[in-house]
């Protein structure tokens, strides 16, 4: 079950990813714009992820700051994908991710 959790967590990542991605392309605004914040917004975010968050991170953080930083990038990701106009999908990710970290911790992964 541990490695289920771990895909489930690789998911997550990618589903904020695109989050963020629908939420720059959903925006009313000229497609230039659109582009900028549809591009642009995941590239910033999982190069953030990347040098943070990831296992592999290259930017030494204690383990609050770690959490914390990731608790703001999933509720940005849930925030923006209902701002969008998916409130459904929103609630459902922001829960997977609280049952993902939750489950994270009891097996310490």
């Amino acid at each position: 079950m541990p490695f289920a959790n771990l895909a489930l967590r690789f998911l997550l990542e990618l589903a904020g990813l695109a989050a963020f991605a629908y939420w720059g392309f959903a925006t009313p605004d000229r497609l230039p714009v659109k582009l900028l914040l549809g591009i642009g917004l995941p590239l910033v975010a999982a190069v953030l992820w990347g040098l943070i968050a990831s296992p592999k991170a290259t930017v030494p953080w204690p383990a609050g700051a770690k959490l914390a930083f990731e608790a703001v990038w999933f509720g940005a990701a849930a925030v923006l994908l209902g701002a969008a106009g998916r409130l459904t999908l929103a609630i459902v990710f922001a829960v997977l991710v609280v049952v993902n970290r939750v489950l994270m911790y009891v097996w310490r992964q």
